[in-house]
């Protein structure tokens, strides 16, 4: 999915996330977000938005080569990019990679980005924010089975990663493979205690007993 945030570079992408376009096999343009696809080489399937942030004429373009577009009225309860998110699950993707929803100039845009992480239409799916200078997951527990929830933090050691909860408290927070360990702790919202850990193997992970948690991942190229 492509929003209209701050534009990640194909070469940028590559260098900190490789592999990161495996199995593509849908991309959905938020509005503005379709200016992304030339540079990063993706083939736009279908363009949602309100048009308020792309020309016309880009859209007639888009239309001009078979892309189907869906119109949404300026004045609507979803953002450009939910519309993409929604989009997209309707047409079957079991994951969704959101490039192009970090930065820009709508410090609130990008944080109703982060919050879609937890929207309903994502539960069960695998769901992130990328660019070249950050990947951001949300862990919900339990689980659908009641069960703790188990993350999986693929990447190159010495990687930043910062465990952020988001809304509430988060319970039962246990890693392995990071250099400052929590064993079934609580992260309290407020307290910066998960912020700036680092990744010491290929294969880190995250486990949560209960709460809402942001991984905000960064290579390690980008720290100080």
């Amino acid at each position: 999915m492509l929003a209209d945030g701050d534009r990640p570079t194909r070469a940028g992408l590559d260098d900190a996330w490789p592999g990161w376009d495996a199995g593509v096999g849908l991309v959905v343009a938020a509005d503005g977000g379709a200016r992304l696809a030339a540079d990063l080489g993706l083939a736009i399937d279908l363009w949602v938005g309100d048009g308020d942030s792309l020309d016309a004429d880009d859209i007639a373009a888009l239309q001009r080569d078979g892309v189907p577009i869906e119109r949404a009225p300026l004045d609507k309860d979803q953002s450009d990019t939910e519309l993409a998110v929604i989009a997209a699950v309707h047409r079957g993707a079991t994951a969704v990679t959101a490039l192009g929803a970090l930065g820009g100039r709508r410090f609130d845009h990008a944080l109703a980005t982060v919050g879609l992480l937890a929207h309903p239409a994502l539960r069960g799916r695998a769901a992130c924010l990328l660019d070249d200078r950050t990947r951001v997951v949300l862990v919900d527990a339990p689980g659908a089975d009641g069960r703790p929830v188990r993350r999986s933090l693929a990447g190159r050691a010495g990687d930043l990663v910062s465990l952020l909860p988001w809304g509430a408290a988060v319970e039962g927070v246990t890693t392995d493979g990071l250099r400052y360990p929590l064993r079934d702790e609580t992260l309290p919202a407020g307290p910066a205690r998960g912020l700036s850990n680092v990744r010491l193997v290929a294969m880190a992970t995250v486990t949560v007993r209960s709460g809402r948690l942001l991984i905000v991942e960064s290579p390690a190229t980008l720290a100080p």
